[in-house]
């Protein structure tokens, strides 16, 4: 997508506020937002590995049923000043065992990906990648971790103006999933 054609959803977008709106600094006035642009469902149990379209950052994820089951996956642009904000190469973590999970991104980065093999003994791993507008890095801040939800029955999604930035699984299918969630600032 162009930044024009990009541009020409700004009107249509919800999800956008000033960072003066938000709190932050105010020094910096940037008009961010974050477009819903795309939505995958895959079988991860195979043990396909997911990431985001170019330059797109997860802000979602639902599964449904064990591991044989449907996992779906929100990706979204990210527009500060009409810009649309660039993703880097993504980096792969290493495994960790899906029953006993925790992965939370460095400060800097956001998810981008993931991919995971098997039932709850199987291996996960997650691909994390930096945001940025004009060659400057994009600002992220105010974490917080959802409430925790039954894996086989979860859907979660970013609040106003986030990106997914971490994930924790504990037990099966009916263990407890929880999300980490960050605020841009531009």
């Amino acid at each position: 997508m162009s930044t024009l054609a990009a541009v020409g959803l700004l009107a249509a977008m919800p999800v956008t506020a000033s960072a003066a709106e938000t709190g932050s600094s105010a020094q910096s006035s940037a008009q961010i937002v974050v477009i819903d642009a795309y939505t995958e469902k895959i079988k991860e149990s195979a043990g396909v590995a997911f990431t985001c379209p170019t330059n797109q950052v997860l802000i979602g994820r639902a599964h449904g049923g064990d591991e044989n089951g449907t996992t779906t996956y929100y990706c979204a642009l990210i527009l500060i000043d009409a810009q649309i904000a660039a993703v880097s190469a993504p980096t792969w973590s290493g495994n960790q065992k899906e029953s006993n999970s925790l992965f939370s991104a460095a400060t800097d980065q956001v998810l981008v990906g993931r991919q995971h093999s098997g039932d709850e003994n199987g291996q996960t791993r997650y691909a994390t990648a930096q945001l940025s507008v004009g060659g400057r890095a994009v600002t992220l801040t105010g974490r917080r971790w959802t409430d925790p939800q039954k894996e086989s029955s979860s859907n979660s999604r970013a609040g106003e103006l986030e990106v997914m930035v971490g994930r924790q699984h504990s037990g099966d299918e009916n263990g407890q999933t929880r999300y980490e969630y960050a605020r841009l600032v531009g």
